[in-house]
């Protein structure tokens, strides 16, 4: 049975399956849920406009939880825009809406221009041909967005169990539905976002803990790897913004507390 935050975010869209096209996830996940996952709640509070306190009052409480800083929102927002391209290929509504994106003269706005340059000429068929060369395959896809993968060469390893270890032990819970390991690329952007929104409920210091252990040892070369591919196109750019993000993400957690 689906509790009022999650029923009212439905609302707010008008079904089940508009919900899930807006945060960029499968139909059945959504239809799984009995309520919001604590890691999609910054994803499906950008996507309705419910607030997280009503989408999991047992999590926040409207009256004490703080609004969000401005620019971990924004942070938040890049991270999920990321998970949202690295776990499945954008269609032809989130094309159109990544090439109204504006950029400016900084690093990560110049990689937001050319993002939206190249969502707004590319053909959804073709985006939808490369993502499936690149990350699906045959047999074996091109790249391997897992930490295992570029920090042992393998699938699976130790970077995975350390990984778990460390979210079971921050109360960050897997998402029903989710097949991909909590190493993906996309699952760990997703879980950044979260904690960079507050929709986590973590322990202090938590975001840091697993962007310097879990995310700064591997993403940026992977995002390098995407940018530098033959195979890429549209994804190209996705590699720029994020190896440009990632870059920016280092510089700001190395800063002294």
């Amino acid at each position: 049975m689906r509790d009022s935050g999650l029923d009212k975010a439905i609302r707010a869209v008008g079904g089940v399956s508009e919900l899930a096209r807006r945060i960029g996830i499968s139909q059945p996940s959504v239809s799984n849920w009995d309520r919001v996952p604590a890691e999609r709640i910054a994803a499906v509070e950008a996507a309705t406009g419910i607030e997280r306190a009503a989408l999991r009052p047992d999590l926040f409480d409207a009256k004490s939880t703080p609004p969000i800083d401005a620019t971990d929102a924004a942070r938040a927002a890049e991270y999920a825009l990321l998970a949202t391209l690295l776990a499945r290929s954008p269609d032809a509504d989130l094309l159109r809406r990544l090439g109204r994106l504006r950029g400016d003269a900084t690093p990560l706005g110049v990689a937001h221009a050319k993002l939206a340059a190249a969502a707004a000429s590319a053909n959804p068929e073709a985006v939808e041909r490369e993502f499936f060369q690149l990350f699906v395959g045959v047999g074996r896809s091109e790249l391997l967005p897992y930490a295992s993968y570029y920090l042992t060469g393998f699938l699976n390893e130790r970077p995975l169990a350390r990984l778990r270890a460390d979210l079971l032990r921050l109360g960050i819970e897997r998402a029903d539905g989710q097949s991909e390991p909590e190493d993906h690329a996309a699952m760990l952007c997703e879980i950044m976002s979260g904690l960079a929104a507050g929709a986590l409920g973590a322990l202090p210091g938590a975001e840091r803990h697993v962007f310097e252990k879990h995310v700064a040892p591997w993403m940026a070369r992977f995002f390098e790897d995407l940018e530098a591919s033959k195979s890429a196109a549209f994804y190209a750019r996705v590699g720029a913004l994020g190896r440009v993000f990632v870059h920016i993400e280092k510089e700001a957690f190395a800063l002294p507390s």
